[in-house]
């Protein structure tokens, strides 16, 4: 596939591009249901002690033919003004961890001493992730009352939330004393991003369904009705997130590149085709038409996603009608169509396209998933013997937005990156409002860029970096970001991270959409809300037929 045609960094890696993605069949939420579904995993509930306030303990166990592995869920009775969102929060109405095997009575006592106590706690390399839930309190108490008196809840209500738990965090990768990735990416099933997490997650909606059927029970007895399928499965998790996220995609600049080159790369796969089957064309046009149920379902009263609303549902409006027409029967019609998109539509209508168009073409594109993951990470050594010449000429190729701007501007530095004490968690401030510059992270790749070519101006063609690195070690980090961009050219943000009006919501958007999440909904410039795996089959109901686009609901009869 050499010699793709793919869209350049320079006008992927914007932020406000970045801010615009959608899911797509390369996010890691359905690259783990259709390898559950190819690979036969089994799926059983060993344990399920729960009173009839809905507190005790609970075991999912799942066997992937290789290992097993097991969610051991502890449910706890909240008063409601203990619920909160917030990561210093210090109880949740349900906690999590994946163990790494089946546990066993001393395993069980151990985790059910810490897991309920989260960052306080003290969890060995036998747990793979930790997570905690609180209940969408009204909705909760709608949907128990309504199944203990054997009606089903109100469907309106249902989609107007679209869950009945949100976790607050999903921690993993060595967080807290869990084991590190490095340690289980060798395994086929952790080998792709975050499968560990997602994992978790899918087994956590199991729990929250499994539990709000079993309060049920226990207040209406025999009379009390189950939740009904259909209903169960349109519900997701619910995850609220914030800054901390952020700063991810700067800290892992080749993971985040392989995360992007792989969509590009797809991208390209598809508008390279020279024609449209007809199979290709009605698969596409019926997910199009599907997609009009999750736009539906997407609302958000912060403004700026207000906005993108109402761009996306022009957009989609405007693009009903090419969809339908003769271009899809032309010469190279994908390609056709995403030229006509980005003329036409806003970010938000063209990275939906973008992400529409791969999906007829698993087979084509599904591959690339084995790609997205680092296995190096953090192995790259810095090229010392690299010319000042030639140093210069690639710290302009990738940074030569920054060095255009003026970095005395108050507007530029308004903001920096800091580690809350409290959390350990990544922070934003005003620079001019608080006195955290000693404390300040190295999450500004444009600035440093800008300062290591202002003294790489000073140095001769022919000297090499090692001498210059010599002298300047400050500028170390960055001018080694510099040649990882050779091997990563989509590992950079093309923007300001620290700019007065920059979004952080953009930089956590991009990296949940390859998660698979939908229906972004902020709740300020700083966090937001979004779902995890609503209309996924249940594991139960898993089959190869309903492994994938399962996140595009079946429109109504």
């Amino acid at each position: 596939m050499s010699g793709l045609a793919l869209r350049p960094p320079e006008q992927v890696m914007r932020l406000d591009r970045l801010g615009a993605l959608h899911q797509c069949r390369l996010s890691f939420m359905r690259t783990l249901t259709r390898r559950m579904a190819a690979e036969g995993w089994r799926f059983s509930r060993p344990m399920f002690e729960m009173d009839a306030r809905g507190v005790g303990r609970a075991v999912y166990k799942v066997e992937t033919g290789a290992r097993v592995y097991s969610m051991v869920a502890f449910a706890h009775d909240l008063p409601d003004e203990d619920r909160s969102d917030r990561v210093i929060a210090e109880a949740w109405d349900a906690t999590f961890t994946l163990f790494d095997g089946t546990p066993d009575a001393a395993d069980l006592a151990r985790l059910e001493a810490n897991v309920p106590r989260q960052e306080a706690g003290r969890i060995s390399e036998r747990e793979l992730a930790l997570s905690r839930a609180n209940r969408s309190t009204r909705l909760w108490t709608h949907v128990v009352a309504a199944l203990a008196s054997g009606r089903q809840p109100d469907p309106a209500e249902l989609a107007r939330v679209g869950y009945l738990m949100r976790t607050t965090a999903v921690y993993g990768s060595g967080k807290f004393g869990a084991a590190d990735y490095a340690t289980i990416c060798v395994r086929p099933e952790f080998s792709a991003p975050f499968q560990v997490e997602m994992l978790l997650v899918y087994l956590i909606r199991s729990f929250v369904r499994d539990l709000v059927n079993h309060m049920a029970r226990a207040r209406g007895g025999a009379q009390a009705a189950a939740l009904a399928p259909d209903l169960a499965r349109a519900l997701g998790i619910g995850n609220a997130t914030g800054l901390g996220m952020a700063p991810f995609i700067v800290n892992h600049p080749v993971l985040f590149n392989n995360w992007i080159a792989a969509r590009e790369t797809a991208l390209a796969r598809v508008c390279a085709r020279q024609t449209a089957s007809a199979a290709e064309r009605t698969m596409f046009r019926d997910l199009f038409a599907r997609f009009e149920e999750v736009l539906e379902s997407w609302r958000s009263d912060h403004p700026v996603q207000r906005a993108k609303l109402a761009d996306l549902r022009a957009d989609y409006a405007a693009a009903r009608a090419v969809v339908a027409g003769p271009l899809l029967e032309g010469a190279e019609p994908w390609a056709r169509l995403m030229a006509w998109a980005d003329g036409a539509l806003s970010l938000e209508g063209q990275e939906c396209l973008a992400s529409l168009i791969l999906e007829p073409f698993g087979a084509l594109v599904d591959d690339l998933t084995a790609d997205m993951a680092d296995p190096g990470e953090g192995t790259f050594r810095l090229n010392g013997s690299m010319t000042i010449g030639a140093a210069r000429a690639q710290l302009a190729q990738v940074f030569g937005w920054a060095e255009a701007r003026d970095w005395d501007a108050p507007e530029e530095v308004a903001r920096l990156w800091y580690v809350s004490a409290e959390k350990l968690e990544p922070r934003l401030a005003e620079r001019a409002d608080e006195p955290l510059e000693p404390y300040e992270q190295p999450l500004a790749p444009g600035r440093e860029a800008a300062r290591a070519a202002r003294d790489l101006a000073l140095w001769a063609d022919e000297e090499t970096l090692a001498a210059f690195l010599l002298a300047h070690p400050e500028h170390r980090r960055i001018l080694r970001r510099v040649q990882m961009a050779l091997e990563a050219p989509y590992g950079e943000i093309r923007d300001n991270t620290i700019h007065a009006e920059m979004l952080p919501l953009d930089m956590l958007r991009a990296k949940l959409s390859f998660f698979g999440a939908t229906h972004f909904d902020p709740r300020s410039d700083r966090w937001l809300r979004i779902r995890m795996y609503p209309g996924a089959p249940y594991p139960e109901e898993l089959t190869h037929e309903n492994c994938d686009f399962w996140v595009y609901p079946e429109r109504p009869a």
